[in-house]
């Protein structure tokens, strides 16, 4: 191995060089590169800017299905036939109980999104309501996907305390009419810049095996870095019967460690999120992730189950790392179960059941006051 070659990589990364293109293409493809070698020139440049910290993240579905749009990764698309449990957006108290429960679990950010195009005014009031209450109420970072947005809506959420704004490019402009219709690339960026003009940070990531190609990763990372844009989630495409694009394409555990490395390097001071997929597509190498990544989800993902939250939180502290968070990591790893339901991977590797039930999808309704 020439370790002067990974050296290099990570020098490069932390003196702010953008990798040409051609050295990207390689770090993915490459068989001669050694996987560990990226992964340690990864690794330093995690360390540089976020040590051994792990920021956990908690999704609320807070409004799930019924969506106009076309994308054919998506179980909420009119496009899908998967039989996601489809509910309109989830009351105030629903939604606020489900902060305090992020916060105790430990997250560092409590992310809510809605289904749809885009919000009109008056849901923007709404949700910018929503985010206050919950800046008030709980020392926790909020961001929020509501699909499309204009520059005075992203001020609201602004004024109201919201931290990050996501909405995902998911590929490339040149692979993105394979996967949408309905709306455009460009659609998608004129969001992203109203999020940055109107202050917040930008959360913005992509979906890995729909096809793309090594070069349209590349670019994807490239213009995530041009928005300077301060958080990467990294998907990995799930296998959802009913969806239009229901076979994930070309991944397996060392290309998506792989894909994980290229982000951390191209975009060193972002925080790059091993986010949907990770434990189906990465299985016995999950762990490997943290080396790249400085963030995880915890409970699953919009309508797919993950880890049993015992379990990543064991995982984080048997690797040596450690959590951004109030809460300690000794006793979050030490609490039972809370899913029952059990997890997305077998040990096999394959699908048990990778919807979530309604009651997944809605744990804090019963106790909603």
């Amino acid at each position: 191995m020439d370790f002067d070659f990974y050296q290099r990589l990570a020098d490069s990364a932390l003196a702010d060089c953008l990798l040409e293109p051609p050295l990207c293409e390689r770090v993915l493809t490459d068989p001669t590169l050694d996987l560990l070698g990226l992964l340690n020139a990864a690794f330093a440049v995690r360390q540089r800017y976020f040590g051994k910290s792990v920021q956990v993240h908690i999704l609320n579905n807070a409004q799930n299905g019924g969506c106009p749009e076309d994308c054919a990764y998506c179980s909420q698309a009119r496009s899908s036939q998967a039989g996601i449990a489809a509910y309109p957006i989830k009351s105030e108290d629903e939604i606020l109980e489900e902060a305090r429960c992020a916060y105790e679990a430990g997250a560092y950010r409590y992310c809510m999104v809605f289904a749809g195009r885009g919000p009109d005014d008056p849901r923007v009031k709404q949700l910018a309501q929503l985010v206050g209450k919950i800046k008030r109420r709980y020392p926790i970072q909020v961001c929020i996907s509501a699909g499309l947005l204009g520059i005075d809506q992203a001020r609201i959420l602004a004024d109201a305390g919201l931290d990050r704004l996501n909405h995902n490019l998911n590929t490339s402009r040149k692979h993105y009419p394979s996967i949408c219709t309905t709306h455009s690339f460009d659609d998608r960026l004129r969001t992203l810049e109203a999020a940055r003009r109107a202050g917040l940070g930008i959360c913005s990531g992509l979906i890995a095996g729909m096809g793309e190609s090594p070069h349209d990763l590349v670019e994807v990372a490239a213009t995530l870095r041009q928005l300077n844009c301060a958080s990467i989630p990294v998907n990995f495409l799930l296998p959802f019967d009913g969806n239009r694009l229901e076979t994930p394409r070309g991944l397996d555990p060392q290309y998506c460690l792989r894909i994980l490395c290229l982000f951390r390097l191209t975009n060193p001071r972002a925080e790059i999120r091993c986010a949907a997929g990770r434990e189906f597509h990465l299985r016995s190498m999950e762990v490997m992730c943290l080396y790249p990544a400085n963030s995880l989800f915890l409970d699953g993902y919009l309508n797919a189950r993950g880890a049993l939250r015992q379990r990543t939180y064991q995982m984080i502290r048997d690797a040596g790392f450690e959590i951004d968070s109030q809460k300690d990591l000794d006793e979050l790893a030490q609490q039972g179960p809370v899913d029952q339901e059990g997890e997305t991977v077998s040990p096999e590797g394959g699908v048990t059941n990778p919807l979530k039930s309604l009651l997944q999808l809605r744990p804090a309704r019963n106790g909603a006051k």
